[in-house]
């Protein structure tokens, strides 16, 4: 039986690819664990800038570590701009 590699409150980065669309970088909070389809695991996860909700498999998942995690990602675009 396949089980969940994250749990509810862990912070993520979601991995997207070139059919994401309009999909934000960023970190991401596990908000729910989803059944398991087809052996793979799912799970709803909230966008910790913008606030949206999406159903996303595991295979897109990757832990967010460090301190650049937590600041979005506009603010480090933006900090990136003034340095002289």
């Amino acid at each position: 039986m396949v089980s969940h590699k994250f749990a509810i409150g862990d912070r993520v980065r979601l991995v997207t690819d070139n059919y994401a669309g309009n999909v934000p970088a960023g970190v991401y909070t596990i908000s729910r664990k989803l059944p398991v389809e087809a052996n793979i695991c799912q799970y709803r996860v909230k966008h910790a800038t913008d606030g949206h909700e999406r159903a996303v498999n595991e295979g897109q998942l990757i832990v967010a570590t460090g301190a650049i995690d937590d600041i979005p990602a506009a603010s480090r675009n933006a900090r990136a701009l003034f340095r002289t």
